[in-house]
């Protein structure tokens, strides 16, 4: 069974709240957040492919990664990590470059609950047209459907 995604944007603010609990350990969910060739396998909806193109997973490093969709259209994402905390937290930025300058910057803290493990994600947009924006992009979609793939992943 599939834990429930919960995205939370109240109205009027810049930020945008994430929380999902998985059915694994911290240190195979954190991981499985700072490999690339793990995140590619679960990161975006169902159908797409991932191609993690640079990724410095160090404090001040880079990434960049493209999803391709059935048809063929690309999506294109970069960013810079401000820092990780082993098995406890991510900060880094975040930018979809269908439109460039609108940048986020994101929290992902991994917690234990009972050898499970609770995702809270937390970003910052610069305003709250640039979050409405996101949300309105279709991401909820990406979000549920890529946990749906973590627990897969983690499974298997």
């Amino acid at each position: 069974m599939t834990n429930p995604t919960t995205i939370t944007a109240l109205p009027g603010q810049t930020i945008l709240d994430i929380e999902r609990l998985v059915d694994a350990p911290v240190d195979a969910v954190y991981r499985a957040h700072v490999d690339p060739a793990l995140m590619a396998q679960w990161v975006g909806p169902r159908g797409y492919e991932m191609e993690v193109t640079r990724y410095e997973p160090v404090d001040g490093g880079a990434y960049e990664f493209v999803h391709t969709d059935p048809e063929g259209q690309k999506f294109e994402f970069r960013g810079s990590f401000h820092s990780f905390l082993l098995n406890e937290r991510v900060i880094r930025t975040f930018e979809f470059l269908g439109v460039p300058g609108h940048v986020s910057l994101e929290s992902v803290d991994f917690e234990d609950v009972g050898g499970k493990t609770l995702i809270k994600a937390h970003s910052v947009f610069q305003s709250v047209e640039d979050r409405d924006g996101m949300i309105a992009s279709g991401m909820e979609h990406g979000v549920v459907e890529g946990y749906e793939r973590l627990d897969e992943l983690l499974a298997a």
